[in-house]
């Protein structure tokens, strides 16, 4: 039997994934070939790493080497995240997979003028209208956040809850009041989320349109897309609940909320046709370029899985 060679990992595309999972205080290995957490007790837990977008690794929690293998094979993010996942320190796949499309979204992103087309088209997507016309990037984000600051007002006034103003400290998740910890965890599960579509989508979380200067600068551009239609309101509900746990709570909603809405098969179409608006196209492969000497092996996931 030991002579028999294993069968080879087939990622699923991002769309047929379980959005995430959040581990805390356990040892994560692979034992016997499977993807598992270890607690404190020797329970094994196991976990169908290839069908999960990404984990959310929370304090207290130790990753083998071959766990963060049999991750990056299949193509499913770990992000390292604070208490109650209010803030991330770091994440498993940095950059993009695929070279063609860190130069298609670079080029984009470097022009003035096509910068613009991009960012008047997640302008177009959030608030489904047209943004005004002659309206510089600069002026387009200050009419998005008096926007954004009236959205957080109305729902407050919907819920009953007092709105103070989006305040929070990340080295200090509870002296934020109710609704902004609901808030925090909430986006948090969207980025998580998001930037593992990113990366499969072949493309790097850094390149921002709007946001700019950030690790996550361009996950916060895509995020921002759907997080007044999804997370958002759905923190706001919770909030106005006084609930004792407030970020599980919002956890085990905004899991739900992801499988319900199908937010996965929606992100890299929406990358897509945003890039789009750029009207270019990616860059041919130049003809002085020298193929890998090893090339990768087909695989059925997305354009940006390492075993791709």
């Amino acid at each position: 039997m030991s002579d028999i060679p294993p069968l080879p990992l087939k990622p699923i595309p991002m769309k047929d994934r379980i959005s995430m999972i959040f581990i805390q205080y356990g040892q994560v290995d692979v034992l016997d070939g499977a993807f598992v957490v270890i607690d404190q007790t020797g329970v094994r837990t196991h976990i169908p790493v290839g069908s999960v977008a990404c984990l959310m690794l929370e304090p207290g929690t130790r990753v083998s080497h071959a766990a963060i293998k049999l991750a990056s094979t299949v193509g499913t993010l770990l992000v390292w995240v604070g208490e109650a996942g209010v803030r991330l320190y770091a994440s498993g796949q940095p950059g993009g997979a695929r070279a063609d499309r860190l130069l298609y979204q670079a080029k984009l992103a470097l022009d003035d003028n096509l910068r613009l087309k991009v960012v008047r088209k997640m302008y177009a997507l959030r608030f489904n209208e047209e943004p005004p016309q002659r309206r510089s990037i600069d002026q387009l984000r200050g009419i998005e956040g008096a926007r954004v600051r009236e959205i957080y007002r109305l729902l407050a006034k919907q819920y009953g809850i007092q709105w103070n103003g989006r305040k929070y400290d990340v080295r200090d998740w509870e002296k934020g009041d109710v609704v902004n910890q609901c808030l925090s965890a909430a986006t948090s599960c969207l980025y998580g989320i998001t930037e593992a579509a990113v990366l499969a989508a072949g493309y790097a979380p850094a390149i921002g349109f709007i946001h700019t200067g950030k690790p996550l600068s361009f996950v916060y551009d895509i995020a921002d897309i759907f997080k007044f239609d999804s997370v958002v309101p759905l923190a706001f509900r919770i909030a106005a609940k006084k609930p004792l746990h407030p970020d599980r709570e919002v956890r085990l909603a905004c899991r739900d909320l992801f499988r319900s809405s199908h937010i996965l098969e929606k992100i890299i179409p929406t990358i897509e046709d945003i890039l789009a608006a750029g009207e270019i196209k990616p860059p041919e492969i130049p003809d002085e370029s020298v193929p890998p000497a090893i090339p990768n092996p087909e695989a059925i996931g997305d354009e940006g899985h390492r075993t791709k």
